[in-house]
């Protein structure tokens, strides 16, 4: 996984070294992002030595109107933004929280704020009066409100000799903030998470297909949480565009029937089952070989039930397996998914009103309510798919925590 550290200019930059160590030791591919106030306190040599990467100083190259043009460097905010997993800027000085807030972006470390859509970690470091006064705080509440997560400073002796908050957080409390947001929890190791995602296609003919508008992204973000959390995770995928996560071993199926088969193969070594994929209820009774033309008049297709997958390992369901299904609702979603939960014999209904503006098809968010056995209901506000796969393995490691 790849995150950018920003670092700004205050005397704890030079903490930021030991931070990039911290970080790499959970594995992260670390790239240094510098203001020209942080290179007044620790030079880039020292960050491109502990990272063997690039350190990123400016928003163009170096040498003004008179260089050559770079197209590559000045559009390199874009793609660091499309490659990153998250946005960690430590120390956070009282200037970048204020441009952060107020999208003022003059440098690249700014620039990169607003261009990417990875989770963002902040760790100011400042004065004590600083770090008070209300426009600093004001700053930070603008940016809590927007989903920025922040590391609080520690209180203390002050670099200014003063004695209050404003001490960069510690290098621990940092990157335990870092593997939080990103998932890293190690705590699913030893597990197999069988994980199945996106549509099914049921071919009519040679070009024409029934399928559903499913992205297949939560279903993918639940695969991807669970490799972070230390779990082996199988991958059964429809059609999608999405790229694989890294790790977990891949299975692409198109139809319902081959899903089924790929799931049966595989779910007798899985501990957990999570049946994300919106498979279809139907497929046609009978396929063409010929591509069916219009000239022929009315046709009248014909539909036949698809195999039933979750209800199938519902009712063969080993003990100790976690069993996971989702319901996908436009109307009477509590009932619905109370109903599927006993019809289907799983341990968790995770549902959701797809007519809900950030909770519908092909949304990187989700709105649900997770339904349980014992009876809980757990709603769930808006929030990233990510984080919504989060909370549902963190329900499933509760299930496993009682039934021993």
């Amino acid at each position: 996984m790849k995150i950018a550290l920003g670092v700004t200019g205050g005397v704890a930059a030079y903490k930021a070294a030991e931070l990039v160590r911290r970080l790499q030791q959970e594995k992260l591919d670390v790239q240094v992002l510098m203001t020209r106030a942080a290179q007044e306190f620790i030079t880039p040599l020292t960050f491109a030595a502990l990272t063997g990467q690039k350190v990123i100083t400016d928003m163009f190259s170096a040498g003004g109107s008179a260089a050559p043009a770079n197209v590559e460097s000045a559009i390199e905010h874009i793609a660091v933004a499309q490659r990153i997993d998250l946005l960690l800027v430590a120390p956070a000085t009282a200037d970048i929280l204020g441009k952060f807030a107020n999208g003022i972006a003059e440098d690249f470390l700014a620039t990169l704020y607003l261009a990417t859509t990875a989770p963002v970690v902040v760790a100011p470091a400042m004065n004590v009066n600083m770090w008070d006064h209300p426009a600093t705080q004001r700053n930070l509440a603008i940016l809590r409100e927007r989903g920025v997560h922040v590391v609080d400073p520690d209180e203390g002796y002050l670099a200014c000799g003063m004695v209050g908050a404003g001490r960069l957080a510690a290098t621990e409390t940092i990157a335990k903030k870092v593997c939080d947001v990103l998932g890293l929890r190690h705590d699913l190791g030893g597990q197999t998470i069988l994980v199945t995602a996106g549509p099914t296609c049921e071919d009519i003919d040679p070009v024409r297909f029934l399928t559903n508008r499913s992205s297949g992204k939560m279903g993918y973000a639940l695969a991807e949480a669970a490799n972070r959390r230390g779990a082996h995770v199988i991958l059964v995928s429809g059609p999608t565009d999405l790229k694989i996560p890294d790790g977990v071993d891949w299975v692409p199926v198109r139809a319902a029937e081959e899903m089924h088969q790929a799931v049966r193969e595989r779910a007798a070594n899985a501990n957990v089952v999570i049946m994300a994929a919106a498979i279809s209820d139907y497929r046609p009774a009978a396929q063409y070989d010929q591509k069916l033309k219009r000239n022929e008049g009315r046709i009248t297709l014909g539909l036949e039930p698809t195999p039933d997958i979750l209800a199938e390992l519902g009712r063969q369901k080993q003990p100790g397996r976690v069993l996971v299904g989702f319901a996908a609702e436009t109307n009477a979603v509590a009932e619905n998914a109370r109903g599927k939960l006993t019809r289907k014999g799983a341990d968790l209904i995770v549902a959701n009103d797809v007519t809900q503006e950030g909770a519908g098809f092909d949304a990187d968010t989700n709105i649900v309510t997770i339904y349980s056995r014992d009876g809980r209901e757990i709603p769930l506000p808006k929030m990233s798919k990510l984080e919504v796969a989060n909370q549902i393995l963190d329900r499933v490691l509760e299930i496993q925590k009682t039934s021993k």
